[in-house]
C-alpha cells in the first residue's frame, strides 16, 4: 500500500488555482504567472518564500531604472507579487520600503475634433464600424464592448449596462438613438449563428464568477450571449469546453489603426482615442463634469479633469499676441 501523499503542485500552478478560485480574468492569470517568473528569474531561481519585502523592493527598483517601465507595468508587476505573498504563500509582504517607482507621465490624452472622428469612422464598415461607434457614442473602453450581453442593451431607455467594469464596477451609458437600427440588425445575424450553433449542440458561453453554476441554463439562453462574436467556436483553455466568444480586439484596433491612415488623421489616434473624443465632447456641449465621470465610470473625479484641460488648452483658450501685430 502507498501511505505518500500527492505531490504538491509546483508554485505557478499553485498562482494559477489561486486566481481561478477568485474567478480572475484569464489576462490577469496570464500577467501575475508571468510576473512570478521573471521576479523568480531575477532573483536566481530563489523560491519567494525564502525571500520577502527586501527582494520584491529590489525587483520594483529594477524595473524603473533598468527596464525603464511604465508606471503602470511597475504597479501591475507589484500587484502580482502581493497577490503571490498574500494569497498563495500566505504570508503578506507589509511595507516594501524604499523604492524606486517608475514616473507616471503627465500627458494629456488625444482627441479628435468631430469632423475627424466623422472621417474615421466613414473608412470603417460593418461590427467594426459599430464597434467603434459604441466606443465614441457611449464612451465604452474596447474591452467593455467585446464583452458586452445582449440582455444589458435597454433600447427602451436608450441605455448600456456596462458590467464589471474597470476596478470592478458597474455602470450605466448612453446609447445613441443613430444605433437603435444598426444594433437591431445586427443582433438579428447573431440570433441566428445562434441558434445554429444550439441546434449543433453547441450554443454555450461563458459566464463570469460561477453563474453558470448556480443557473445551469443561463449559458445557453439568448441575453447572455455576447453582442459581438467570434466567427468561429473555440476551446476554453481553462474549462476546455467548445463554445463561441466574443470578437477579438486586435482586428477592432487593426481596423481602426488602418482607418485613422486612410482617412488621413496625423494625430496618433487609437480605439482609445474615440473614448477620449466622447468625453472631450460631451464637456464641449456642456455637460457636467460628474456626468462625465459617471458616463466614463471613473473613480477620482481627477481622472476626469484631464478633460478640461484638453479644452482649456485650446486654441480659442488664450488671443495670442500675434493677433495685434
Amino acid at each position: 500500500m502507498d501511505d505518500s501523499s500527492p505531490s504538491k503542485p509546483k508554485l505557478l500552478d499553485q498562482v494559477r488555482d489561486a486566481i481561478r478560485v477568485r474567478h480572475y480574468s484569464i489576462r490577469t492569470e496570464k500577467a501575475y504567472v508571468d510576473w512570478c517568473r521573471r521576479y523568480i528569474l531575477f532573483h536566481n531561481k530563489r523560491h519567494p518564500a525564502d525571500m520577502g519585502a527586501a527582494e520584491v523592493s529590489a525587483y520594483m527598483t529594477h524595473l524603473a531604472v533598468n527596464r525603464k517601465v511604465a508606471a503602470a507595468t511597475q504597479n501591475q508587476a507589484l500587484s502580482a507579487l502581493v497577490f503571490l505573498y498574500a494569497k498563495v504563500l500566505e504570508e503578506p509582504l507589509g511595507d516594501i520600503g524604499e523604492t524606486v517607482r517608475a514616473k507616471q507621465p503627465q500627458k494629456l490624452p488625444v482627441v479628435l475634433t468631430k469632423s475627424e472622428v466623422r472621417s474615421l469612422l466613414t473608412e470603417l464598415d460593418g461590427l467594426h464600424w459599430l464597434v467603434a461607434c459604441l466606443m465614441y457614442g457611449s464612451g465604452l473602453r474596447l474591452m467593455e464592448a467585446m464583452r458586452l450581453r445582449i440582455k444589458d442593451i435597454d433600447f427602451d431607455r436608450r441605455a448600456i449596462i456596462v458590467r464589471n467594469g474597470k476596478g470592478g464596477k458597474d455602470r450605466v451609458v448612453t446609447l445613441s438613438d443613430q444605433l437603435i437600427e444598426p444594433i437591431s440588425t445586427h443582433l438579428m445575424q447573431v440570433k441566428t449563428q445562434h441558434d445554429k450553433d444550439i441546434s449543433e449542440g453547441f450554443g454555450s458561453v461563458y459566464l463570469p464568477n460561477a453563474l453558470a453554476r448556480k443557473y445551469p441554463d443561463a449559458p445557453t439562453q439568448w441575453g447572455w450571449q455576447y453582442v459581438f462574436v467570434a466567427a468561429r467556436r473555440s476551446t476554453d483553455p481553462r474549462s476546455g469546453e467548445t463554445r463561441r466568444h466574443h470578437y477579438g480586439e486586435q482586428p477592432i484596433q487593426r481596423a481602426v489603426k488602418n482607418a485613422v491612415k486612410r482617412a488621413g488623421i496625423i494625430k496618433p489616434a487609437t480605439c482609445h482615442t474615440l473614448r477620449h473624443s466622447f468625453a472631450t465632447h460631451l464637456l464641449e456641449s456642456g455637460a457636467d463634469i460628474r456626468t462625465v465621470q459617471e458616463q466614463l465610470g471613473h473613480k477620482d473625479l481627477r481622472t476626469t479633469q484631464i478633460y478640461t484641460h484638453v479644452l482649456n488648452r485650446g486654441g480659442n483658450a488664450v488671443r495670442s499676441p500675434l493677433n495685434d501685430l
